[in-house]
């Protein structure tokens, strides 16, 4: 079953680039397979305009992939996710037929700079892709902020999928997520109905693993996890490890006692390893954290230049500010455009090289999920999605339970 909430035609427009002033939402039910192949049809054209679009694919991986080399490393991780995980493998498929693409490009999409590091054994492009998430946990006060930020060509390029997956041999699954087009979910913010909210923030480790598990699977498997140990247990992907490096902000809406945000740094797998590399910290009671693209407590040599130079640049600008209290705090934070250079929301010019494409604000004692468009601390939610939870009467997030923002 699918259904659809396309957003308005009249998109505001913001020097010269339009804005979405609506979300587009799609509501799937079925297999791996079918969810993947409904959110392909569905945004069949958003999908195959992105592919054509999208940069590192089209300059770089399909060059090496059509080398010996390249072609051996693509398969080798192939080989390597369809062993853990052949179901998502089945959901990338799924979007590839549903949405009349190759299914390889959307697979060489999933694996970035694995494929140009391992064959040149450098550190890969330098793009800074990457994101501001801010932890604010207060007694009455406690959010999860997060600025999504990617190459200006991703800009409307991004849909929400809520999704229940139900499989023989499979755990069944309830989640909703924003997700880059053809992408699977789970690599950008998102919530499953155990409660478990989580942001994604890329961090470019230096020397990435061929014949590993690439970031975005590993993010794919947390949409179903049930409790913080299994997180745990997901992000060190016991027998393979990780590929990439990246940073998971998170905490469970179901846990007990005091409220808990945690920050794993996950770094691929050493040369003699099976499973990632992680280091987990937690903001406690009274405790705010935020984190960008830079390892900050991992010792893993990192993509030198514009990924590194920005998160130090972003850093900065959040340190000027007071300690966050309440959700008005981190919006403003995450409004930041102070910096002429590299700043917290990032959009300077029309040609910029990325752009905040969406804000999220998770309101744990609200259990609300806010998403904007545009500079949060001057402009309304376009969405405002109810955090139903497995004891929730009606998960699936309809018209009737999303409040649109005009």
């Amino acid at each position: 079953m699918t259904t659809i909430e396309k957003p308005h035609e009249n998109g505001k427009e913001t020097e010269g680039i339009g804005r979405r002033n609506a979300v587009p939402f799609i509501h799937v039910r079925g297999t791996h397979y079918d969810i993947g192949f409904d959110i392909g049809r569905t945004f069949s054209k958003l999908i195959q305009e992105y592919v054509e679009a999208y940069r590192p694919l089209n300059e770089t991986y399909m060059k090496l992939y059509a080398t010996e080399e390249g072609k051996k490393i693509y398969e080798e991780t192939l080989q390597c996710t369809k062993e853990q995980f052949p179901q998502y493998v089945r959901e990338i498929q799924g979007t590839a037929d549903g949405a009349n693409v190759p299914f390889y490009k959307l697979f060489l999409m999933h694996l970035d700079d694995i494929v140009p590091n391992v064959i040149d054994q450098t550190s890969g492009n330098a793009l800074p892709v990457g994101c501001s998430t801010i932890i604010c946990n207060q007694p009455e006060q406690q959010i999860l902020g997060h600025n999504e930020d990617a190459l200006t060509e991703t800009l409307n390029y991004w849909y929400m999928v809520s999704a229940h997956v139900v499989e023989d041999g499979y755990r069944e699954e309830k989640f909703t997520s924003l997700c880059y087009a053809g992408f699977l979910p789970g690599y950008t913010m998102s919530y499953n109905h155990h409660g478990l909210i989580f942001t994604i923030n890329t961090l470019s480790a230096a020397t990435l693993r061929s014949g590993k598990t690439p970031r975005y699977f590993i993010t794919r498997a947390l949409l179903g996890v049930e409790n913080y140990v299994e997180a745990q247990q997901t992000l060190r992907n016991e027998g393979y490890g990780a590929a990439e490096g990246f940073s998971v902000n998170m905490t469970f809406l179901t846990q007990e006692g005091d409220r808990m945000f945690h920050n794993a740094e996950v770094g691929p797998a050493k040369a003699d390893a099976n499973q990632s590399q992680l280091n987990i910290l937690t903001a406690s009671p009274g405790e705010t954290f935020f984190h960008c693209n830079q390892y900050l407590r991992l010792k893993i040599p990192e993509v030198p230049g514009l990924i590194v130079d920005s998160s130090v640049s972003r850093r900065a600008a959040i340190c000027k500010y007071p300690q966050p209290k309440c959700g008005q705090d981190v919006l403003e934070i995450l409004s930041d455009q102070t910096d002429n250079q590299y700043r917290v929301y990032q959009e300077i010019n029309p040609n910029d090289f990325i752009k905040t494409i969406a804000t999220g604000v998770f309101d744990c004692i609200e259990r609300t999920w806010s998403i904007y468009t545009d500079k949060p601390n001057c402009n309304d939610p376009v969405v405002v999605i109810p955090l139903q939870l497995r004891n929730s009467p009606d998960f699936k997030c309809s018209i009737s339970t999303c409040k649109i923002m005009k």
